[in-house]
């Protein structure tokens, strides 16, 4: 056995270690919470559809801008949310659609996307005589406008969310859970204009168009203020993460919601195992039966591409989401995989035939194939490159997951019948385990 050989070797066994190591024990939840990332189509969850109202956005913003900031912006409020891999897409010219895998709270979803999240503030309404005006109830009124303040460049500007510089949230002296946030330069300066101007006076801390606090201004406030109300912890960390993420430059209007059941993922992931678990256990017989030797290495790497394929998604289940078009691409490129050690294995029993020794009907036997394994599986990957440009290009997310993991399973079987196939019949043939030419599937 040449050193090469036994180098490859080992680093199959090193590799294929690792690869279990990332994904044992193998447990009931593989592909639920905790393993496998799953997508809506599987795991089930909720699906929201917006329309942006375009005719309220700023003049000097073009309908594409706004759409791409409010899409951004919603990104940034559903990743904080907690969502396992949402997606947000556009459809048409004003619609976007937000997906977001394994929620089941869509009150508090719809509340935490819808809301545009703008943060402003609203001084004490009086009267001709200065005197605060009262409601029916003898509560103070507050303006409907935003209190407005002199910036530095001598313009009078409204204090809204625009010049937050971060909010966080925190609790009071009484344990109560707050917001706290800080203005960057501008909003430090208006702020201090305001709060020097309601000294002693309520100030309404507004968001959106509610008024969610009115406290009473104690002292001159430049750059941090704090936020109370009758909040929980999960009201809070929304608040914030709206502040955080931005106003929405347009408001949007929810025209469809709905749930989808997690049990028909869960029936659909059972049916594709137990239709792929038969398919592998037939192809596997199959090549035993007629490659002999041949193909219980085949079968051995095919064990081995298995467990690096699912040690990808395993340890990247962050950035990969399996979805159903995902199952469907793993077992055809499981299908590619066994047709590459197929044309493998007749060109050896072609060679063995033509009267070649073992040794060297293995050599020539891959050299031979691999001009059609090479062209077949770039022809692939090419296509699996355009279905991935397409589906990004037209918000088909599913077909980018279909053409994502097609492309890792290509690229994978080619290592696998090339590498790993080939290291296993070499070191069989060197070492001369098998000579009987009917063990490799030729009749003598």
């Amino acid at each position: 056995m040449k050193k090469r050989d036994t180098a490859i070797l080992v680093f199959i066994v090193v590799l294929l270690g690792l690869c279990l190591a990332a994904t044992l024990p193998i447990q009931t939840n593989l592909l639920g919470p905790g393993g496998l990332r799953l997508g809506l189509d599987l795991r089930g969850g909720s699906q929201l559809l917006y329309k942006a109202d375009l005719s309220k956005k700023e003049p000097s913003v073009t309908d594409e801008q706004a759409m791409a900031s409010a899409m951004e912006k919603i990104q940034r409020r559903v990743n904080e949310f907690g969502a396992a891999e949402p997606i947000v897409q556009k459809q048409g010219t004003d619609r976007i659609l937000v997906q977001l895998p394994g929620v089941k709270d869509i009150t508090r979803a719809i509340s935490l996307i819808g809301d545009t999240g703008l943060l402003y503030f609203r001084e004490l309404q009086v009267d001709a005589n200065g005197s605060p005006v009262l409601d029916s109830q003898g509560y103070y009124t507050f303006r409907e406008e935003a209190a407005t303040a002199i910036g530095t460049d001598g313009e009078v500007r409204e204090l809204t969310g625009q010049y937050l510089k971060l909010a966080n949230p925190d609790f009071d002296q009484f344990g109560a859970p707050i917001v706290v946030f800080e203005w960057n330069d501008e909003g430090a300066h208006l702020f201090q204009q305001i709060t020097s101007r309601n000294l002693q006076k309520p100030l309404a801390i507004a968001i959106d168009k509610e008024i969610i606090s009115s406290p009473t201004v104690e002292a001159v406030i430049t750059n941090r203020g704090q936020i109370q109300g009758s909040f929980t912890v999960e009201e809070v960390r929304d608040l914030v993460n709206k502040l955080n993420s931005g106003a929405l430059d347009v408001p949007l209007e929810l025209i469809d919601e709905r749930d989808v059941d997690a049990t028909l993922g869960a029936d659909s992931v059972r049916k594709s195992l137990i239709a792929a678990g038969v398919g592998i256990l037939l192809l596997l017989i199959f090549m035993v039966v007629y490659y002999r030797i041949p193909g219980i290495i085949a079968c051995v790497s095919l064990l081995i591409y298995g467990a690096i394929l699912l040690a990808i998604f395993s340890t990247f289940s962050s950035q990969l989401t399996l979805t159903l078009p995902g199952i469907a691409a793993f077992i055809l490129s499981l299908g590619m995989a066994v047709d590459a050690n197929v044309l493998i294995f007749e060109r050896l029993k072609e060679e063995l035939r033509a009267g070649r020794s073992l040794q060297a009907a293995v050599e020539i036997g891959f050299a031979r194939a691999w001009s059609a394994i090479r062209d077949s599986n770039i022809t692939t990957l090419i296509a699996c490159l355009i279905l991935f440009w397409l589906g990004g290009t037209f918000g088909a997310f599913m077909v980018r997951g279909f053409a994502l993991t097609l492309s890792i399973g290509v690229a994978i079987s080619m290592f696998t019948a090339i590498v790993v196939s080939r290291t296993f019949l070499r070191i069989i043939v060197s070492r001369k385990v098998v000579t009987d030419v009917r063990a490799y599937g030729v009749r003598s």
